[in-house]
């Protein structure tokens, strides 16, 4: 016993250190990234390309099901974005609650023919499109249930312009992020199949008519730890593996894609539980298979507003689908690892998630338990596992204050000196507590993956009205719960 625990310390700690040492590679990476960005930026006339006839136009499509706590505030915030020419297609996947009736009945919507459509990619039949010349962007689109990939799929095959964005429907764009994913690509059009935006966590901040006016971090941990989150893997990995042209996911909340190209590489696959990964997998391969030079890139200042989950049982739910996705969408593009045509992919960027998003819960766990199992046995010292999990402890840290000053970079915004400290704090509380939960829910979504569990689990949507009015409280919920074939 004494020989295995040795061993498999070592082996673990190994694996610790490189993936640490390559993630402060990528840190590294995106910070100067980032400065570079800033600079292309302040010299940038996307502002005056905001009402340029020569931006290419945008079809926005908006996948939905059981939406009607949000849908109105979202439609309601695309509406009035900063940008020349675009539609807003809103494709009800069959909700069985009243997404579609409050559409109806808030923008006076009548059934109406489609013109335009081709069935460009497989979807699901759509019963009914509905419109009003009153409010000419906006198209709603009434289909049987399929799922969120069927449902981009169904708008795709609607959308009449040459670019497609894709969003959430629980997600709030601010007025420039259209224009600045669009100016992104204008830089260059023929290489540029796919632009990520820059997705934020809203709970806690104070919003009115579909617009973010002050962030703030929420008072309540969960959503808190989720913005610390989503700050290190937005700002602190993925412009860096966009740098790289490795980015492997493009949100689904929030991003932006050539039309020609999705229906190339036949849009999303229906089955997948990981759509936004599966399509920019796709994408690269297609590319690299005929050798055709392309980037898929990462806009960090467009940004998306999304609602973050604030109890456990919804959170969980939300990451054993995620890693579902990863391991459906790792198994599925396997043939890519360590092949030269593939480059950054088949090389860093897969094997970066093999090793950090699907071995790193069994590292993490086990881990911990080799620990435990030296002090015990008598193998080691209590200080020096204090002090091995200090070094842990300040590893996350610089993670965070890393990601924190690409932040401060990129957005320029004051941050609250209480809100600072409460990052910082709950980074601590992260290390100790909550990575090692989210390790667990990634073993749990791994088993499920091998028993083919797809089921979506219950997601909470929350009125935006209410969170603006009590971004500390638990406002007025709406609960879906959705099997794989409903899930969006």
């Amino acid at each position: 016993m004494r020989a295995f625990l040795l061993n498999y310390g070592i082996v673990a700690t190994y694996l610790i250190i490189g993936s640490s040492l390559l993630y402060l590679f990528i840190l590294a990476v995106s910070h100067q990234r980032m400065l570079s960005i800033v600079k292309s930026t302040m010299n940038s006339r996307f502002r005056e390309l905001a009402g340029s006839e020569y931006v290419p136009p945008v079809s926005i499509l908006v996948p939905s099901y059981n939406e009607e706590l949000t849908i109105i505030e979202s439609v309601h915030s695309l509406m009035t974005l900063e940008f020349p020419g675009y539609e807003v297609v809103v494709i009800n996947d069959g909700s069985a609650d009243r997404t579609l009736q409050v559409l109806l009945e808030t923008f006076d919507l009548k059934p109406c023919r489609l013109s335009g459509f081709r069935p460009l990619v497989k979807s699901k039949a759509i019963r009914n499109v509905y419109k009003n010349p009153l409010y000419p962007r906006l198209v709603v689109i009434d289909k049987a249930n399929g799922g969120k990939a069927d449902a981009l799929n169904a708008g795709i095959n609607a959308a009449k312009y040459p670019l497609v964005a894709t969003i959430d429907a629980d997600s709030l764009l601010e007025k420039d992020a259209l224009i600045r994913l669009v100016n992104v690509y204008m830089e260059n059009p023929e290489q540029h199949i796919a632009i990520g935006g820059n997705v934020r966590i809203a709970n806690g901040s104070s919003i009115e008519d579909g617009r973010v006016l002050s962030v703030r971090l929420s008072k309540k941990w969960l959503p808190a730890m989720q913005y610390v989150e989503y700050v290190k893997a937005f700002l602190g990995g993925r412009i860096g593996w966009s740098a790289m042209n490795g980015l492997l996911i493009v949100s689904g909340a929030f991003g932006l894609f050539r039309k020609d190209y999705l229906v190339k590489v036949g849009g999303y696959e229906e089955e997948c539980p990981g759509e936004d990964m599966n399509i920019v997998m796709k994408l690269h391969k297609y590319m690299l298979d005929r050798n055709l030079p392309y980037r898929i890139v990462f806009c960090p200042d467009a940004v998306c507003w999304t609602q973050a989950p604030d109890t456990l049982q919804v959170l969980g739910a939300q990451r054993r689908r995620w890693i579902r996705g990863s391991l459906w969408n790792v198994s599925r593009f396997r043939a890519m690892l360590f092949i030269p045509k593939y480059k950054v992919i088949g090389w860093l960027a897969l094997p970066y998630t093999i090793l950090y998003e699907i071995l790193s819960p069994f590292v993490r766990l086990s881990g911990l338990a080799t620990l435990v199992g030296y002090v015990l046995l008598d193998m080691t010292q209590l200080p020096i596992l204090l002090i091995f999990l200090l070094v842990n402890l300040l590893i996350g840290m610089v993670f965070t204050c890393g990601s924190l000053l690409i932040e401060a970079i990129a957005f320029r915004r004051p941050t609250r000196t209480y809100d600072l400290l409460r990052i910082i704090g709950l980074s601590v509380v992260m290390t100790v507590g909550y990575d090692q939960i989210n390790a667990l829910w990634k073993l749990l979504g791994q088993w499920d993956y091998l028993r083919r569990n797809n089921a979506w689990g219950n997601m909470v949507r929350r009125s935006w009205q209410d969170e603006a009015a009590n971004p500390g409280k638990s406002p007025s919920s709406h609960t879906k719960s959705t099997k794989a074939a409903q899930a969006i």
